[in-house]
C-alpha cells in the first residue's frame, strides 16, 4: 500500500503520470481484502480504503464506486466494534490498545471516516465512545485512566506490566485519540463532552510531563507503581518520534490547542518540538523511517511549522536540512538499505515509501497532495485543517 501511496502523490503533484499510481493500485487489489476483525487502517480495507481516498482527492472524481463499497463495509465494522467497547465498558472491564489506538483501534479507522463521511454517524459514534474512554474506571477500587490497559505495551502480558500501564504515545496510546478529537474540533465536528475529553488527555500529558535542559518530555508510558506514587524515574536520552515521545506528542497537542484555543499549550508545544529537534541526543544514529526515524521527525516539522507563529516556523524550518541528509534518511541512501536483504523494505511507516514522502512533503511549498498523511493524525485533510 506505501509504494501505491507514493505513486499517487508523485501523480497529483505532477512528478510521475497517473499510469503508474492506477497499476500499484490494481496490484494492491489482486487478492481478497482482510474486512471486519483483523483490518485496520494499516491493513486489509480501511487500508486500501486510506490509498484510495487519498488518490481521490489528487485526482478528484477517480475510484468512486470502490470508495463507496468500502466505506460501507468500514462503517459497518466501527459501529460493531464500537458496541463491543460500551459493552466493555459497561462490564467495567479495561480496555486492549488494539481497542483505540491509532494503528489497530477506533482512533485510526475514526480517522478515516472523519475525512470520507464528517458528518456521518459513523463518525459521530467513534467521537462519543472516544469521549468516553476518557472517563476513569475503577477496577477493585481503584480509579485508573479510562484507557488504561492491563497488559505491556505491546498488548500482551507482561511481568514488567503486572498493574497494566497507561499509554502516552500517538501510535498506541492517548496521543492518538487526542489527535482525532482535536482535528474533529477543528472541524466542527463535536459530540457531548468532546472538550472535556480533550482537558482531561491534555490534563494527563501536563501530570506527566518533566522538563528538563532539552525541553519536555514524556513518558512512552506509565507503569501501575508509578500511577500510584505519582511520579516517575528521572528520564535518560530519548528519542523523539512520530510513534513515541516529544515530537508526536508536541504535534498533537499543538493540534489539541490550535482547536481550543488554548495559547498557552500551544506556545509549549511549538516550544517543545523545537528543543527536542535541538537536543544533542537526537544525533545519535536513528532508522530513517516515518514511525520513529528522521521522516517521521521531518514530516512532523513540516506540519508543525505551516501551523505556528511565523518566528516559530522559521526556527523549525531550519532543521530540515539537516533531517533530510542525516544518514540514512537520505532517500538514495535509505532505498539501498531498506530493500537489501534484511532491509525494511518498501512500506509506508518504516520502509523507503514513507521516507520518499517524507522527503516530496519537505521539499513542497503545498501540503501535499493527496494528504497521505491523514493516516498519522498530524496533518490537516479535506476541509478540515
Amino acid at each position: 500500500m506505501g509504494v501505491a501511496l507514493l505513486h499517487a502523490e508523485r501523480a497529483g503533484a505532477g512528478l510521475a503520470p497517473w499510469r503508474r499510481a492506477h497499476d500499484w493500485l490494481a496490484y494492491a487489489t489482486r487478492a481478497p481484502l482482510t474486512a471486519g476483525p483483523g483490518s485496520h487502517l494499516f491493513h486489509g480495507a480501511p487500508a486500501l480504503a486510506h490509498v484510495l481516498a487519498c488518490a481521490a482527492t489528487a485526482l478528484p472524481g477517480s475510484y468512486g464506486r470502490a470508495l463507496e463499497n468500502l466505506d460501507q463495509t468500514i462503517s459497518a465494522d466501527v459501529r460493531r466494534r464500537v458496541g463491543i467497547a460500551h459493552a466493555r465498558i459497561d462490564a467495567g472491564r479495561l480496555p486492549a490498545l488494539a481497542e483505540f489506538d491509532v494503528i489497530r483501534g477506533l482512533a485510526g479507522v475514526g480517522s478515516y471516516l472523519l475525512r470520507r463521511d464528517p458528518g456521518g454517524a459513523a463518525v459521530r459514534a467513534v467521537l462519543e465512545y472516544l469521549v468516553r474512554l476518557t472517563d476513569p474506571i475503577e477496577i477493585n477500587g481503584e480509579a485508573l485512566p479510562g484507557w488504561w490497559t492491563s497488559s505491556g505495551p505491546s498488548g500482551r502480558d507482561s511481568g514488567r506490566f503486572a498493574g497494566g500501564h497507561g499509554n502516552c504515545g500517538v501510535a498506541h496510546g492517548i496521543g492518538g485519540p487526542l489527535a482525532v478529537l482535536a482535528l474533529a474540533l477543528r472541524c466542527g465536528i463535536t459530540v457531548p463532552g468532546h472538550r472535556e475529553a480533550i482537558d482531561r488527555i491534555t490534563d494527563w500529558f501536563d501530570r506527566w510531563r518533566t522538563d528538563t535542559d532539552t525541553g519536555p518530555l514524556w513518558p512512552y508510558w506509565v507503569n501501575r507503581p508509578q500511577l500510584r506514587a505519582g511520579h516517575r524515574d528521572t528520564f535518560g536520552p530519548q528519542r523523539p518520534g512520530w510513534c513515541y515521545g516529544a515530537a508526536g506528542l508536541a504535534r498533537v497537542q499543538q493540534l489539541a490547542a490550535l482547536a481550543t484555543g488554548d495559547a498557552d499549550r500551544r506556545h509549549m508545544a511549538e516550544d517543545a518540538l523545537v528543543r527536542a529537534l535541538a537536543a544533542p541526543h537526537l544525533r545519535v544514529p536513528a532508522d530513517a523511517g516515518l514511525c520513529h526515524g528522521y521522516a517521521g521527525l521531518a514530516h512532523i516539522t513540516v506540519r508543525a511549522a505551516a501551523d505556528a507563529d511565523p518566528d516559530t516556523a522559521a526556527r523549525l524550518r531550519a532543521f530540515l536540512p539537516g533531517l533530510l541528509v542525516a544518514h540514512p534518511a537520505h532517500p538514495d541512501t535509505a532505498a539501498k538499505a531498506l530493500l537489501s536483504p534484511g532491509g525494511s523494505g518498501p512500506g509506508l511507516l518504516d520502509g523507503a515509501a514513507g521516507i520518499a514522502l517524507a522527503h516530496l512533503s519537505a521539499s513542497a511549498a503545498t501540503p501535499p497532495a493527496s494528504a497521505w498523511d491523514a493516516c498519522l493524525l498530524i496533518g490537516g485533510f479535506g476541509g478540515c485543517r
